[in-house]
This record gives C-alpha cells, sequence and structure tokens, in this order.
C-alpha cells in the first residue's frame, strides 16, 4: 500500500512513520507539512492512502481533504492527538470524504507500541474496505402500537448528509429514526451533539434497551453491531465478527426487517463498499420504501451504487429529493 503523511508536528510524523515501516507492504511515498503542498502531491502522486493531520493553519486538515476529495480522491484517515479540539473539524473532514479518523493522545515511549497498534488496525481496515488489502419469531406488539420508523446507513460523507437531512426536518416530525453510520464509537458522543445542533430533533445515542421514538434520533453508538431485538428494543452483538464494517448497515436493516412489522422508510445514504444493500433489499421486499442516495450527491457512490445494482432501492434520489420524500409521505404514513 502506498502511503502518504500530512503532518505539521515533527515527532508526530516521525511516530507515523516508523510505525509504518514495521509493515513490509507500506510504502511511504511522500510526506507534506501543510495544506497546498499536499493537494500539489496528490495530483502529483496518487497515494493509496493518506494520514491527514487536523492542522490548525489557514489551510487546515478539513479543508485539505475537501480539496483532495475534488481534485484527486483517494481514502484519507485523519489524524488527531485531541478530540475534544478536533472534533468539530473531524466531522467536516468526513463530511467531506474523510473515511475515519484515527486518536493518538499519547505518544512518549509507555503508549507508544499501543498507539502504533491502533494505527495499523486502521490502516488495516481501510485496506480492507477499499479491496487494497485482502482479508485475512413474530413480535407480538401490536401494529397499531408501532412509530413510523425511519432508518438510515451511511459511511464515507455521511455525517454531513445526515446532518442535511436531519436540518430539513421539523421538531413535529411524526416518525422515529435510527442511524447508523461507520464511525469508531470513541467519536460517536462528540457527533451526537454536533448533529443535535443541526436539527429541531432530540439526537441520542442508542443504548441497549431503547425503543425507537417519535421525535428521536437514536445513533449507533458502539463497535458492536447495532441489532433490534424480537421485542423491539435495540441492542448490540458483536456477531457476525469478520465484518470489515462495524457498526454494520445490513445487520441493522436485517434486524428490522425481520422483526418491524410496521412498514417504513429506510435509506442508504453515500458510503465506500456494499454494506447496507442487502439489508436494504430484505426491507424492500418486506414492503418498506427504500431510498438509495444518487451518485451526484453521494461523496463516495458505493453503498448505494450496490444497492441500485441488486434492485434494492425504490426510488434513487438526491439529498434534497430524500428530504421533500420523508416530508411528504409521512402524512399517510402517521
Amino acid at each position: 500500500m502506498k502511503i502518504a503523511i500530512v503532518n505539521q508536528t515533527g515527532t508526530l510524523l516521525e511516530f507515523l512513520r516508523r510505525t509504518i515501516a514495521t509493515v513490509p507492504d507500506y510504502q511511504i511515498i511522500w510526506t507534506a507539512t501543510d495544506g497546498v503542498q499536499a493537494i500539489s502531491n496528490s495530483r502529483a502522486n496518487p497515494p493509496d492512502l493518506i494520514l491527514m493531520d487536523m492542522m490548525r493553519s489557514n489551510l487546515d486538515g478539513a479543508k485539505t481533504t475537501q480539496e483532495i476529495m475534488k481534485q484527486s480522491p483517494c481514502p484519507i484517515l485523519m489524524v488527531t492527538d485531541s478530540l475534544k479540539r478536533d472534533s468539530s473539524k473531524i466531522f467536516e473532514a468526513m463530511s467531506y470524504g474523510a473515511l475515519d479518523v484515527v486518536h493518538l493522545p499519547f505518544l512518549n515511549s509507555y503508549h507508544q507500541s499501543e498507539n502504533s497498534e491502533i494505527l495499523l488496525n486502521k490502516i488495516a481496515m481501510i485496506g480492507t474496505l477499499t479491496g487494497l488489502v485482502r482479508k485475512r419469531k413474530r413480535s407480538l406488539t401490536p401494529l397499531c402500537s408501532l412509530p413510523f420508523l425511519v432508518i438510515i446507513g451511511a459511511s464515507t460523507g455521511g455525517p454531513g448528509a445526515i446532518a442535511f437531512l436531519l436540518s430539513q426536518l421539523p421538531v413535529n416530525f411524526p416518525a422515529a429514526i435510527v442511524v447508523v453510520q461507520h464511525l469508531d464509537y470513541q467519536f460517536v458522543p462528540d457527533f451526537v451533539q454536533w448533529l443535535d445542533r443541526q436539527t429541531p430533533l432530540t439526537v441520542l445515542l442508542a443504548h441497549e434497551g431503547n425503543r425507537p421514538e417519535i421525535g428521536k434520533v437514536l445513533l449507533a453508538g458502539s463497535n458492536d453491531h447495532l441489532f433490534l431485538s424480537p421485542n423491539l428494543t435495540l441492542t448490540y452483538t458483536q456477531e457476525p465478527l469478520n465484518y470489515p464494517f462495524r457498526p454494520s448497515v445490513d445487520v441493522f436493516f436485517k434486524s428490522v426487517a425481520q422483526h418491524w412489522h410496521r412498514k417504513g422508510i429506510a435509506i442508504l445514504l453515500t458510503g465506500m463498499g456494499k454494506d447496507g444493500a442487502q439489508g436494504l433489499s430484505q426491507l424492500r421486499e418486506a414492503g418498506w420504501h427504500t431510498i438509495a442516495q444518487d451518485q451526484q450527491s453521494s461523496v463516495i457512490y458505493g453503498m448505494p451504487k450496490a444497492a441500485v445494482e441488486l434492485n434494492a432501492a425504490t426510488q434513487v434520489l438526491s439529498l434534497e429529493a430524500i428530504s421533500l420524500t420523508l416530508l411528504n409521505r409521512l402524512t399517510p404514513y402517521s
């Protein structure tokens, strides 16, 4: 794998170099200390993966990510040593197309091996997702008592897409909403707070035993998979262990298709890979209204494309059209 590093901090840059050098199949093809240089290098010598510093200069890590994804798109992993300081910029960068973020809080000798393992696990996961590395009973709840349910799955570019959709919904929106976004669990609480500021609805972390409720947006918050139990409460499961997507949209969508017997709306947004396509297909077969985001408005047209190829989507729509569909269809459903 050809890896590029964008970093302004000498200590962190050296740590990244040393860690990557421990894997024979990884090669550092260039480094950059500012956004302008990174954009230029990406055009001239595209890497398989960029490790992107958040940077706090005029062209910060989020804006640099935005320009690279416009001019010479490639997988980008954001690197931060402070979640509290960088959380808003992390979500901004992910909205532009960054795949994931890795938190490396301590660089002293005591924690270096731990940080190295965290970093290499993230790189390996992205390698698997991008194909650069090959992998080693019916509910008794009465139908009329179930709230109308909207479920959303997303990955790359998802934070921005989800924020847009939720921002368009009124405070009295007559549905429960559950969201599965590919995001490491340690970043989810900040993501929940960030989303809550974008919408008049209440955004909460999904906890064991929660039930979908009208007016609330529940967000998957674990590296395990969110799952709808037969008793219609939310839980988390480690299975399947071999899924590279954690939490998996497919696992959640399939559980909803099996257990939630009031037909709702399922939406598969921008993202790399195919997670969610099979689940969306099962939901369509169960009578749900299923929507895939269109290519033009997607940061990465991977997951929605896979759903379209499976004929899993009732409609293929832009973000703006999805929001209008939610508003227009809820009158007869609610």
